[in-house]
């Protein structure tokens, strides 16, 4: 079975589907190899292609297509607005190994939104529609679309939702907040719920998925066919396998903090490239202890931060997280040291 006929047959199916949220810098090759030891998702997203001009997809994210050490669907996210350019990078992704080809319509970051790409084109229903009819004509396979429910206000969802139905797209991502919203509070979840209610295509929800059992409540609540994570696995990598079992009925496993320990090690070992400075090395691992730290709370965040070295980045990772105590790894406030 080809990859698209697998994620097609995981569409159609009736368990609650899990997905890792394409994350710009995070979710690569050995990213995904790490998670998957952990259980993982049932299905990937690759980070975002960038597509303009006489682009052409980047080997290192073909690199967790055509190596992918999963044995999961793996998804290719393109983004960009230049439709010539999108037609031809589709072509170029469907001769890989993918599930499916997928348009990013939700980066929030400034960078991106003001070149009317990503998020940004929200403001353009216009040419977003173009863009859909153009590449359903392209794509052969599944042809998915990830969206935010707005550029500025929710109020803008109304109209995109028309737009998506009209091109029979195979699967919408929703993450339920506005571009300009980044990732503040205020996730709105009824509107996922509207898009499951009036689309024919599958909907999953992306946004503040922290828990099992809050995972279940929204699955229940929204009538959407799975989730997204991004963020919040980064955090708990265990967290796909636990929702599982909370959808079982089974009873969930919390690990310890050595367990997270050793989870932090292995993202040290398959992320750091030999060679690479101290310094930059270090500085790659915040990107996730950023994320863990929001699990652990005290003064994790506000001291790991601060390390310039190896030696200290351990010292901190180890005074923290040196015992048997099970964790939940649960977002908790932060101390007044960790917000300076």
């Amino acid at each position: 079975m080809t990859p698209s006929e697998t994620f097609s047959q995981l569409l159609r199916g009736n368990s609650p589907l899990t997905a890792l949220a394409p994350m710009q810098d995070v979710t690569t090759l050995q990213f995904m190899r790490v998670i998957d030891r952990y259980g993982g998702s049932d299905i990937y997203w690759t980070e975002y292609f960038r597509v303009h001009g006489d682009s052409r997809p980047e080997k290192w994210i073909l690199d967790s297509i055509t190596k992918n050490p999963t044995g999961k669907p793996v998804v290719a996210q393109m983004i960009g607005n230049d439709i010539p350019a999108l037609v031809r990078n589709a072509k170029l992704l469907q001769q890989f190994p993918v599930a499916a080809i997928d348009l990013n319509l939700g980066c929030p970051a400034p960078i991106v939104y003001r070149k009317c790409a990503g998020g940004g084109l929200l403001r353009e229903p216009a040419r977003i529609d173009a863009i859909l009819g153009a590449l359903r004509d392209a794509v052969t396979i599944p042809f998915t679309v990830k969206t935010r429910i707005g550029f500025e206000s929710p109020e803008e969802f109304d109209s995109l939702l028309p737009i998506f139905a009209k091109h029979k797209i195979d699967l919408l991502t929703v993450h339920a907040r506005t571009v300009k919203q980044m990732y503040r509070p205020g996730v709105r979840y009824d509107l996922i719920a509207q898009a499951a209610r009036e689309l024919k295509c599958p909907v999953l929800a992306n946004g503040n998925v922290f828990s099992a059992a809050q995972a279940q409540t929204l699955l229940a609540e929204t009538g959407v066919c799975g989730l997204m994570i991004g963020r919040g696995a980064i955090r708990n990598p265990w967290l796909f396998d636990q929702i599982r079992a909370q959808l079982r009925g089974e009873k969930i496993k919390l690990p310890t903090g050595r367990d997270v320990l050793n989870y932090v090690h292995e993202l040290w070992d398959n992320e750091i490239t030999p060679g690479v400075r101290e310094s930059a090395q270090v500085q790659r691992m915040k990107k996730f202890t950023n994320f863990i730290g929001e699990g652990l709370g005290g003064n994790f965040l506000h001291d790991i931060r601060r390390v310039e070295t190896t030696a200290d980045f351990w010292r901190v990772c180890e005074g923290f997280l040196s015992h048997d105590n099970p964790m939940t790894l649960e977002p908790v406030a932060p101390t007044v040291a960790a917000q300076e």
